[in-house]
Parts: structure tokens; C-alpha cells; sequence
């Protein structure tokens, strides 16, 4: 059997956002399956972890995604409109999240389809990139057919039952795995939390044994 990674992935997380580009990386260099498993934002998942000691830990998530932006020569800034409904200021959850469902279920979908990851590079530069009005006009389904999905069939597809069953799932396996917030990627059972343990999973990987794909020539 081939090996694998799973991603446990939020569409919200500037974090997440920034691993997209190593995990395809990962892939390309490394013979396994990356999976992608999204979860909702701890907004919704778990609130009390994030918002119970006051603002600090929010401001220090915009400060630190921010700065490891520069660091990874990425754009960013923060989504409009925000995958969550969220008041900022009492950073109370809204019951209505129009965004956040369609989002992971497209998600859900894409990975169905053998295309997680290239839905989760595409649709988080989007939406974390700097341009707002991300849920306007084409620019999701714009968005969606660069990582070679079509967005209306996409949509078609969803089951909310299903969605919200895989969801479930999704965090019960994340917190199996002794994660609790993203990106978490889980290989053989072993948790890697945060998009700067990139490097760490390559070596694991590495004194795992799993196989190097060969290099691409240079054309």
C-alpha cells in the first residue's frame, strides 16, 4: 500500500492557506497520497480553545500569519468576506454562516475527486490573496476550474447529509490523532501541527523510507 498524509484543513486558517504550496511540493517530491480532510474553523469546531482568554490570541494569529507571509514571500490579507460571520470586536459566531458549509463541502468534493489539493491552493489564494469579493461574480468558479473542477457540477453533487457526515468524521479523526488545530497533517498516526512542520514531516517521511520521486528534467 502506498503511504499517506492526511491534511485535517480549514478554509478559514491563514495558516492552512500558507501550507498549500509545500503540500503540493510534498506530493511532488514524495511517492504517497496526500489527502485532504477538511474541518470547520475552530470558530465553529471549538471555540472555547481560541476565544476564552480574550483577544490576545487573535491578534497574535493576524500579527504571526502575517509575518510568515513576508517570510514565504506570500500575499495575504484578511479574507472579504470572511468565511465565518464573525463579530471581530465581541468576536461572537453568528447562527448564519452562508459561506463556511459551501466552502468545506466543495472541499469534500474536490478531495472525491482526486483534486483536494489543487481545490484547497486555488480556492485559499483566493480568498486569502488580497482580493476582495471573493464569493463575486466568476471568481470562485474561476477559482475551481484552475484546479480543473467545474464548479456548478461541483454543487450539484453536494449532499448536506453526506457533507455533514464526513465533517464528523473529519474531526473525530482529527482529535484521534491528538490534534485540535490546522493544518495538522498525520502520517502513520503521528501528528504534525502547524504549516512550519513541513520540513519535520519531510524528515520523517525520510527515516520512514518512503521513496523520493525522481526529479523533473529540466526542458
Amino acid at each position: 500500500m502506498r503511504s499517506q498524509v492526511d491534511v485535517f484543513w480549514s478554509f478559514r486558517s491563514p495558516y492552512s492557506y500558507l501550507v498549500t504550496p509545500d503540500l503540493i511540493r510534498l506530493r511532488e517530491n514524495f511517492d504517497i497520497d496526500v489527502t485532504l480532510r477538511p474541518v470547520l474553523p475552530i470558530a465553529l469546531r471549538a471555540k472555547e480553545v481560541l476565544f476564552t482568554e480574550g483577544p490576545h490570541k487573535v491578534r497574535y494569529i493576524v500579527m504571526d500569519a502575517a509575518r510568515r507571509a513576508e517570510f514565504l514571500g506570500m500575499k495575504i490579507a484578511m479574507p472579504s468576506p470572511d468565511p465565518i460571520v464573525q463579530d471581530l470586536s465581541t468576536l461572537k459566531i453568528s447562527e448564519k454562516q452562508p459561506y463556511i458549509y459551501r466552502l468545506t463541502g466543495l472541499g469534500i468534493e474536490a478531495e472525491r475527486r482526486g483534486k483536494g489539493l489543487e481545490f484547497a491552493f486555488q480556492v485559499s489564494h483566493l480568498i486569502w490573496g488580497g482580493e476582495a469579493g471573493w464569493d463575486q461574480g466568476a471568481k470562485l468558479a474561476d477559482a475551481v476550474a484552475l484546479a480543473g473542477l467545474d464548479l456548478v457540477e461541483m454543487e450539484s453533487m453536494l449532499d448536506p447529509d453526506e457533507v455533514t457526515r464526513i465533517i464528523d468524521a473529519n474531526h473525530t479523526a482529527l482529535d484521534a490523532a491528538g490534534g485540535w488545530g490546522v493544518p495538522t497533517m498525520v502520517f502513520e498516526g503521528e501528528p504534525f501541527f502547524g504549516q512550519d512542520r513541513i520540513e519535520t514531516l519531510r524528515w520523517r517521511l525520510e527515516r520512514s523510507g518512503v521513496a523520493r520521486r525522481p526529479a523533473m528534467p529540466i526542458t
